[in-house]
Parts: structure tokens; sequence; C-alpha cells
């Protein structure tokens, strides 16, 4: 069933509704949006660790009241001793799902949250770091319920998830998976938190924690050094935009699929389908996501290593031309690559009109799986994306940033309106992106009716295998049957709301009032919280 969406002033969205209550809290003690977000950032890693964890990377928009933009890149490198030869060495083609070799990269989330917090205080941020980490610490400490969603969630590569370092000892119950409700508590993880309240974050990369950290990741032989960790720092990023009717788009630059977010929507824009959830509809969504992914795979790397200007692929001519290039009559046959991902998007729009986008992640269902005794942070496997071959788009190098799936999307519309959206699901996020913002910009939904509407996804998620496209059960058996006469692979889900169609959020503020509506998907266990 539909989200119940929250009409307020200042209003949050997050997957999980301890994480939107630690936003909500933040917010009505006085705090902006990007104090809210950093308190919830810090309690659904606590309270979801199958999706994030502080161990993992995290992305930001920011649009600040007076209509700037800003991003904050929150991803860290390969580690130094993170070679291909080290994998060679060791007879592996490929870096490794599970365990320390999998923990092939820093984790950036904690860099992202310093950043946010020092822009909060540019714009009169004054909660203190207890105020704001003080949900996740007390959901740590105390323990609190498993989600149903982890509950009912297989991880791929079961066998090598439960027998990496200390994850048993930390996720498991006796062995086995905690049942739904079952109180968990992460006491190393607290005392983690409260020492970052204590010290100040940059305690993680260059101090007692920093120490902890590296000491752990060395005895159990993962490549990411204590010098690495003093390296890191998250920088500010400007985002790629995109024109499109009567409104601006912003998203991620690489190292992010961002840039595949925006080509969808522009190719679809200029589709000029006038009939929504028709078959050209759905037709047009897909064949943009082919032709997107095709420009995103042979060109997203590392910023620093690009090989050309990613707005050049926004150009509207060069849009133009590849729109040219759909058979509205046909499914065109362009291979994608796996993109998988497990991750939680966030959203946040305060009463000064202050918005943030935001997505965390630690790339698989709780990452390499490798949790560190002494801190409790699970370690996230995003260096899987790296290729052991030189010559790849993305080969494995030191202190070279991953392909992240990662995207935290904004618009900014000429009536003044403005949305914070996005959702998790590996290469299904620009798709979801692109089907909720048009069932509300082009198609006139509400935004819990866009964000609950069936979806589909082109392509691999989730441990499934397939190059199909995966449908809910609420889809039109007619556009399905049609779908199928134009050459795509249809794969029926068998449910109305699947997990791995994505756990989607938007809010929508209004100029005339500052009113907010807000939703979050009913496929997960969160929603939206305001004032």
């Amino acid at each position: 069933m539909p989200d119940t969406p929250v009409f307020a002033h200042a209003a949050v969205a997050a997957p999980h509704a301890l994480a939107a209550a630690a936003g909500q809290s933040v917010l009505a003690q006085g705090g902006n949006a990007l104090e809210a977000m950093t308190a919830m950032a810090a309690a659904i890693a606590v309270v979801y660790p199958h999706m994030n964890g502080i161990g993992g990377d995290g992305f930001w928009l920011i649009r600040e009241k007076n209509g700037r933009v800003r991003g904050i890149e929150a991803c860290g490198p390969a580690g130094r001793l993170a070679t291909r030869a080290r994998y060679r060495e060791k007879g592996l083609d490929a870096i490794p799902s599970r365990g320390p070799d999998a923990a092939v990269t820093v984790a950036g989330t904690i860099g992202g949250w310093r950043l946010a917090l020092d822009m909060a205080r540019a714009f009169g941020g004054r909660l203190p770091l207890d105020a704001i980490l003080a949900d996740a610490i007390r959901h740590a400490r105390e323990g609190c319920p498993v989600s149903a969603s982890e509950a009912r969630y297989v991880p791929k590569e079961l066998d090598t998830l439960h027998d990496a370092p200390n994850f048993a000892a930390t996720y498991l119950n006796d062995g086995k998976p905690y049942a739904a409700g079952a109180i968990r508590a992460q006491p190393k993880l607290a005392d983690t938190l409260a020492q970052l309240v204590h010290a100040g974050l940059d305690d993680f990369y260059r101090g007692d924690i920093a120490r902890e950290i590296a000491g752990d990741l060395e005895r159990l032989g993962a490549p990411v050094t204590r010098a690495d960790l003093e390296a890191y720092a998250a920088r500010e990023r400007a985002p790629l935009t995109l024109r499109r009717r009567d409104a601006t788009l912003y998203n991620f630059p690489p190292p992010t699929q961002g840039i595949a977010a925006l080509i969808i929507l522009g190719l679809f824009d200029r589709l000029n389908i006038a009939e929504p959830e028709s078959t050209a509809h759905y037709h047009g969504l897909i064949e943009a996501t082919k032709r997107a992914f095709a420009i995103r795979d042979r060109f997203v790397t590392d910023f620093d290593r690009l090989k050309g200007d990613p707005a050049g692929f926004l150009d509207p001519k060069r849009l133009d031309r590849e729109a040219a290039l759909i058979d509205m009559g046909r499914a065109a046959s362009i291979p994608v690559r796996s993109g998988e991902g497990d991750t939680v998007w966030m959203g946040a729009i305060d009463n000064e009109g202050m918005a943030v986008s935001f997505i965390q992640s630690v790339y698989w269902e709780y990452g390499s799986g490798t949790v560190l005794p002494a801190t409790g942070i699970c370690w996230q496997n995003r260096g899987m994306s790296f290729s052991l071959d030189p010559n790849a788009v993305n080969p494995l190098e030191p202190g070279r940033r991953p392909f992240h799936t990662l995207i935290p999307a904004l618009a900014a519309f000429d009536d003044g309106r403005l949305m914070s959206y996005g959702s998790m699901g590996g290469d299904g996020q620009p798709q979801f992106q692109a089907q909720i913002f048009t069932r509300y910009a082009d198609y006139g939904m509400s935004v819990a009716d866009a964000v609950d509407a069936p979806r589909l996804l082109y392509g691999r998620t989730w441990g499934a295998e397939s190059l199909s496209v995966k449908v809910e059960d609420r889809f039109d058996p007619g556009c399905i049957a049609a779908l199928k006469r134009m050459g795509h692979d249809i794969e029926e889900l068998g449910g109305a709301y699947i997990d791995s169609l994505g756990h989607a959020g938007m809010l929508v503020r209004y100029p005339k009032d500052g009113r907010i509506e807000a939703t979050h998907d009913p496929r997960s266990d969160g929603g939206a919280a305001g004032l």
C-alpha cells in the first residue's frame, strides 16, 4: 500500500523509521537539513546494516536556500597495497566479494559527515555532535529491532559472507540470521560513535579510531593502511545539470553513474510520450536506459582520470542524436554490465528551504562482511567494481576511486518547487529515479503515488543474473504482452512490492507557503516525518 505522505514545513524521508525519527528530532531541536541528514546517516548505519554503514561511502547534493547546489564526494580510494599484482600473486582473476581481500578502499562516509557539518555551521547550524549522533549511539548501545527488510533478505554468496571475519559474532544469533523484531545491540559500534563525539569526526582518519582501524585491517591482511586513512578527506564536487522542460535537474558526476540518470531523463523527454503507464511509456524508459548505460560503461571512471567532460553527453544536440536512434517499435539489444549494490537513499528539506539528497552504502549487502574487532565497523567491498585488467575502464590502482552506482538527485522547477529524490538499487538507481520523477513531473501523479506505482528494471540486480526486464505484478498485463512482442525479455517477479526494485523516496517543497510533501517507499521499513 502507498506510504502515507507527510505535509510539513520541515521534513525528512528514510527507508527506516528510526532514521526518519532521528532526522525529525534534530529538526525539532532547531537543526538544519544538513544536521538532520547527518543524524539520519548515523542512525541508518546502525539500524539498517545490510544496506549501509560507517565502513562505506556516501554522496550528498545540497541546495542552499539561495539556489546554489553543491555536492560532497565521500568515497574513498583504493589502498596503497591494493595492486593488481597483489591479487594476481594470490591466484585471483577478480577481486573477491567477501573477506579482507574485498576491503580494498578507504571508507569515505565519515569524511562526508564532517564536511556536511562544516557546511551546516556556515549556514547557522549550532547543534553539538552529541545531539546529532545521540539516536545512533542509543540504538547501537541498547539494541534495536532487526528490520523486516534485513530478516527477509538472503545475501549473495551466503557462506563466504558468514565466514568473513567477525561477521557471525556481530550479525548472527547462534549462527543464524536474527528474526525480524529481535533486539540486536552493537556495543563496539556504539563505543566508536561515542569516541567520534568525544574526539571529533576526524578521529576516524587521524586519531585513536584510525589507529584501531588500521591495526585491525593490517592483522586481517586487507590492503588499506594507516597512511591511506590519514591521507583521506571528502571533497566538494560541482553537480551535473540537465535542463528539462520546466526544471533544472541535478545529479552527481563521476565516479558515480549520475550521468546515466540525466541521460535517461533527457532522452525520455525527447520521445514525447503522452500517455502514462502505457506500452510506449515503459518501452521508452527501457530503451533510454540501454543507451545511457552504453555511454556510462565506456566513460565513467575516477573523476581525476576522465577522458573528457561528462557535461558533453548532456549537450542538447548530443541527446537529440541519441534519442533519434531509439526505435519506438522494437527493443534494442545493448549489453550492460552488472552494477549491483545495496544502499540507502534519504532526503531532507528544512523550514528555510535548504534541501539535501543523500545516499550511503557498503556496496553489496553487509559489504565485505569483514567486521573490525576493535571498532565494530563492517567494511565495504566497493573495490569489487575495479578490474584486474589494466586496459579496463576502471582498473585497480592504489589511490584510484572505484566506479559507484550511488547517485543522489535534486530538481528545481521554474515555478519554485524544489524536489529531493532518489532510490537504492545498483543499476536500478537511475531507472527508478526516472520512473518516479516522470510520474510526478510529466504525468501529474502525487508524490506518494509516484513512489508507490509499480516499477520495472532493465538489467541485473541483487543476485539476478539475467539481462531481463523485471516487473512487479501490478503492471497492466496487456502492456506486458505488448512489450514481449516488441522483443523485450520480461521477467515477472511475482509480487506487488519487491525490494529489488528499489527503496525510493521523494520530497517536494512548494513555493507559495513553504509546505513540503514527503514520502518514502512502501517497499522499505521507513517513511517520512516532519514538523
